[in-house]
């Protein structure tokens, strides 16, 4: 039999374990809805309007991007480019006519490297050093950041704060794999079968030896033009968010 001490000691101990600024309390991993909540990262955006936002990954490529941008002026459509700073510094033409036809230009890092990897230090020089090329370029500082894979955490969402940045990633039924050349039929079906109000879709105009993408949007943007749906870049569809507790009709 425990001594009344010994007793009372394991009773205060098991206690203090549960108490809510415990250790364990602290370390409950943080959820999607924690960071939607708070507007951390926003992956698609609740609204009534038949919009929806392309948003295109890794470029400018000399071959895929001029592809891409024709398409997007024959069905009236503004886009999204989220850009690898060595890449602007290699076709800075490109990332000037994205901007001029009215295409929103996002940081996606210098080098595209795999930001789970790397120290708060390195990974505040890529975004930085991807500001900075967009801005030469451009004149303009891009207002959205798309980390590489989609990695994030606290340290991310904060250098991304500190730019003035909006952390965005992508509706997770509009993730096209169109990096991994899955084929046209592939991912005009995941888009086409998936498309409701605010989706952001995850799309790349640069993909190595290959041209699936282009070919895809020649179904893709006609069809959802037919069904209604207009394409905004990323800022704009955000300006149309609802109020969770109002009513989102969903698209088909």
């Amino acid at each position: 039999m425990l001594k009344p001490k010994l007793l009372l000691l394991l009773i205060l101990s098991a206690a203090l374990v549960h108490l809510p600024g415990s250790a364990e309390a602290r370390s409950v991993p943080k959820d999607r809805a924690y960071y939607e909540s708070r507007g951390d990262i926003v992956w698609e955006v609740p609204t009534q309007d038949k919009f929806i936002a392309l948003t295109f990954d890794d470029g400018p490529d000399a071959k895929l991007t001029p592809k891409i941008l024709e398409l997007l002026e024959k069905y009236d459509a503004k886009a999204t480019f989220f850009v690898v700073g060595e890449r602007v510094k290699r076709y800075p033409e490109l990332v000037k006519k994205e901007l001029a036809a009215g295409h929103e230009i996002g940081n996606h890092s210098f080098r595209h490297p795999a930001f789970e990897t790397l120290s708060v230090n390195t990974i505040k020089n890529e975004m930085d050093q991807t500001q900075q090329v967009i801005y030469q370029t451009t004149g303009h500082k891009a207002v959205l950041f798309r980390p590489p894979g989609g990695v994030y955490n606290e340290n991310i969402i904060n250098l991304a704060k500190q730019n003035n940045m909006q952390l965005i990633l992508w509706s997770w039924h509009q993730d096209t794999r169109d990096w991994s050349s899955p084929g046209v039929n592939k991912i005009v079906r995941k888009v086409l079968n998936n498309a409701r109000n605010g989706d952001i879709v995850l799309m790349h105009d640069f993909v190595y030896r290959s041209s699936q993408t282009p070919e895809a949007l020649e179904t893709i943007l006609p069809e959802l033009k037919k069904r209604g749906f207009s394409f905004v870049t990323v800022s704009e569809l955000l300006t149309h968010k609802v109020s969770p507790k109002q009513h989102i009709e969903v698209n088909h």
